[in-house]
This record gives structure tokens, sequence and C-alpha cells, in this order.
């Protein structure tokens, strides 16, 4: 993974353990070459959703004669695939295309698009705003590219941003050039129904729909059958995944898809992100307490500890739910299960005793790691349209920065149950710093680092945990 971006973000984690939860990360495609006539490039920013998508934009641009490239001076067609969640993260794009418009001084043919829950919030203004800008495409609307790319080779601008009640990209598949060919994504549902007081996901993914099970379970036999070693299931709310046939006579939910796609093979890994705290069942829990290649990790994203803040964001639990859902946690899969989290600082109107809760629920849930924000107001959401933004910058900073020192506290606790202790470690890539080192992922979601021997990437490493760091075990491997 590239680099974390400054996006009012902050996350205690390595950028290898930031590929399993949503996050503010960017990648860049990788080179495709087989010949075609034109390269694509693509750059994709935010959450795994994202990233998700451009492998489904990279296979539908591949069918009309698109090669990738990494290299956007080489690039025919430029596609930024963006992010809404924070202010920072648009005006990130907005930077990136005034670095891009540099290569298209130099390539005037070259075409640049936007895509994703920027084009969807900002529709046809991003055409006026940017002026280098010549297709914006909302994340529903992907299949239409082809006809959006005749548009412009003919002169036009060109914009598609409908929302789509059905489109899950289910019969597309996609090309995993952002793969390491160990752990893969698969989207298994779209949109977002939970109308977070906070969140532009509702308005810039639409409605929730679920896909078909059995094209999921398809594209993740073809991953083992590519030998790939470990997929996560990706979707806003994995919780609440319902799908049912055309003739009602078949209905699969998020426990029975979980078994379904565990079955496939005992040396597939499992992941799953994100879970909602209200929807998180104890049939999902013993669902994988029954299989040991789901992997024990659940990020269950709180945001507040207290309960009047969690009705104004309207998260539809309150403090006493969510306590309930972590004794489950721990209740049936362990206290050694890894559990991560979103937290937001400085939410309206929230007070100083408020705020001393969310530090309490840390206190009680000791989570792995955390994303950690301070509340940024987002134009058209519940909060912008109904709710006071008036918590003083300097105090979201301040009550910010005790829940980043609280998290690290109890990050670095935590890994430390894990020294002297044997953990099976999915090799991913090197270690960042040597050659002489692998780094891999164990079951709870944590980077562990250890000298290569004669191990290699897509293998599965017994590591006896010897240090640790508040982001990573450290270890020897033992044959």
């Amino acid at each position: 993974m590239n680099p974390i971006l400054d996006l009012d973000f902050i996350d205690n984690r390595t950028p290898e353990q930031a590929t399993a939860a949503p996050s503010c990360d960017t990648q860049v495609t990788k080179d495709n070459n087989t010949g075609r006539a034109r390269k694509l490039y693509i750059e994709s920013y935010g959450c795994a959703m994202n990233f998700s998508d451009s492998e489904i934009v990279s296979s539908i641009m591949f069918e009309q004669g698109f090669d990738t490239t990494s290299d956007i001076a080489q690039a025919d067609l430029v596609f930024l695939n963006t992010c809404s969640i924070r202010e920072k993260a648009e005006q990130t794009v907005r930077n990136r295309l005034g670095q891009i418009n540099h290569y298209k001084k130099k390539k005037p043919a070259m075409m640049v698009g936007i895509l994703g829950c920027m084009a969807e919030r900002l529709k046809k203004s991003l055409l006026e705003e940017e002026k280098i800008v010549d297709l914006v495409v909302g994340p529903d609307a992907y299949r239409d590219l082809p006809n959006l790319i005749s548009e412009v080779d003919g002169g036009q601008k060109a914009v598609n941003v409908l929302l789509s009640r059905e489109e899950t990209y289910a019969d597309i598949n996609p090309i995993r050039l952002n793969s390491n060919g160990v752990s893969a994504f698969i989207s298994i549902m779209r949109g977002c129904d939970n109308m977070c007081s906070f969140c532009v996901v509702p308005f810039t993914r639409g409605r929730e729909r679920s896909r078909d099970a059995h094209s999921i379970v398809r594209e993740a036999q073809a991953l083992v059958d590519q030998g790939y070693k470990e997929v996560t299931l990706l979707g806003q709310n994995v919780d609440s995944y319902k799908w049912a046939s055309e003739d009602g006579t078949e209905s699969v939910n998020f426990a029975q898809l979980l078994e379904m796609v565990a079955l496939l093979s005992p040396d597939l890994r499992v992941r799953f992100s994100t879970s909602h705290p209200k929807d998180i069942t104890d049939e999902v829990l013993y669902t994988m307490k029954k299989y040991d290649n789901i992997c024990k990790y659940i990020h269950l994203p709180a945001q507040s500890g207290n309960s009047r803040v969690l009705e104004l964001m309207n998260r539809t639990y309150d403090r006493e739910w969510y306590i309930n859902r972590v004794d489950a946690i721990r209740a049936i899969l362990g206290e050694d299960c890894g559990i991560s989290s979103d937290m937001i600082a400085g939410f309206c109107t929230e007070t100083e005793e408020e705020h001393q809760d969310t530090l309490s629920l840390m206190d009680y849930v000791q989570y792995d790691y955390s994303y950690m924000f301070f509340y940024s107001e987002r134009p058209g959401t519940l909060a912008a349209r109904k709710l006071e933004d008036d918590i003083p910058l300097e105090v979201k900073k301040r009550r910010l920065d005790e829940i980043i020192n609280k998290q690290r506290e109890t990050s670095l606790a935590r890994n430390k149950r894990d020294v002297g202790k044997m953990h099976k470690v999915l090799v991913e890539n090197f270690s960042k710093k040597s050659k002489d080192q692998l780094s891999g992922r164990n079951d709870q979601n944590k980077v562990v680092i250890f000298d290569k021997k004669h191990y290699k990437k897509g293998d599965y490493v017994n590591v006896l945990v010897h240090d640790c760091s508040v982001g990573t075990l450290f270890g020897e491997a033992i044959d």
C-alpha cells in the first residue's frame, strides 16, 4: 500500500494493516501491457470500496481497448476515483488535478475523468470548477463509460451520475491490478440505508442492495483457483447483507454467505468489513467461531461513547447496545478477537462529560486500533442541515489528541499480550524496511514482521512473537 494521505485522518496502524478496513489511502493502478492501443491510469482514494470499484472500471475499460499504466505521462485516459468523506479528501483531489494539468498541457489529447463519491456529490459543477476534467461518473454508472468516452472523443464533456436501485456489477470480473496476488477484495453489496447524520455515503452511493450470493461464491472460487489465499468481503454495512432469488425459493443472509465462502477451501482466509453495531448478530459470531479460516477480527465503528451524541448522529443504537455487542464478541470469540473502531471527536454540541464517555468506552472495549477524526461538517448531510457545528476547532483537536493517546496506549497493551505467543501469519510482501524480512498479518489483522529465511509471499508461517510496537508485532518463523 502507498503511504496514508493527510486527510484530517489519524490511524495508528501501519499501511499494511489499513488494507482490510475502510480508510483514506491512495492506490495507483499497476501496469498491464497486452498490446492494446490506449493506456488507462487510475488513482483511487478513500476506502476499500473505491479500490474494488477501480478493479471493475479497469475490467470495463480493458474490454474497450485500454491497457493500464502506472506512468501517468503515458496515459491517454486518467481517472481519479474519489472520496468525499472529509473536506480535505476532496481538496487533495483538487490539488492533484492541478498537478495533472501539467501532463495534459504536454499531451492535450489526454482525457481526465472524476469517478466515485466526489463525482456523485458535485456532479456537473465539477466540469465548471475544474476545467481540465472531461467526464464525471458516479459509482453506479461505470457500465456507461464506453459511451461517455465516445462523447469525449467527439469533443464533448460527459456526465453520468445516476444512482441505481439494482446495480451491483455482479457479472463483471474485476481485474486485480492492485493486488499482491495473495489477498483480494470482493464487493458483496453497494450503497447504504443508514442515514448517519454526519455521513455523505447514502447520498453518493445510493440505496443499499445486495449482490447475488452465487456470483460472490463464484468470484471467490475463481480467486482460490488463481492461488489467492485471502478474500475480504466488502460492504458499507455487511451485516445487513440479504439476497433472495427472483423466484423466492432461496435467501441468504450474511452469516450464511460467510459460511458459503469459508467452505470453498480451508486454506482461504475470509475477512469482512464493515460491521454496523445495530446489525451484527450472534449468528455471525457463531459462524466465525465455527470456521477456523474466518478471521477473528471485527471492525465495529462506535463513533462516540455517549448515548445522546449517538442519537444526534442517528446511529440507531446507544452505549448500552454497543457494549452488549462487544460483550457478545468477547464471550463467543474470546478475549483475543481483534476489534477496531472509528471515533469522531467534537461532534455537534458534545460536552466535556460526553467526550469522557468516549474515552471510558475505549477503556472498556480495549480496541486493537482505531480510525480517529475530529468532526468536520459535510454539505448536504443531516447534521449540516439540522445541527450547529459549535465545538471550537482547538477543543476538537485537543479531544482528538486525547483519543489518539488513549488508543496508542491500548494498542501497545493489546500487542504486548501477543508477545511470547505463536501466530499463524499469511505472508503478503517484503517488509517495508528490508528485503531480508517478510510482512504478513495474523488472524486478528495485525501486521507481523519476521526474517525471510526460505519463506515467500503466499505462505502460511508460524511466527513466535518476541517484541512489538504500537502498530506491529515482531517475531521469528518457527519451522
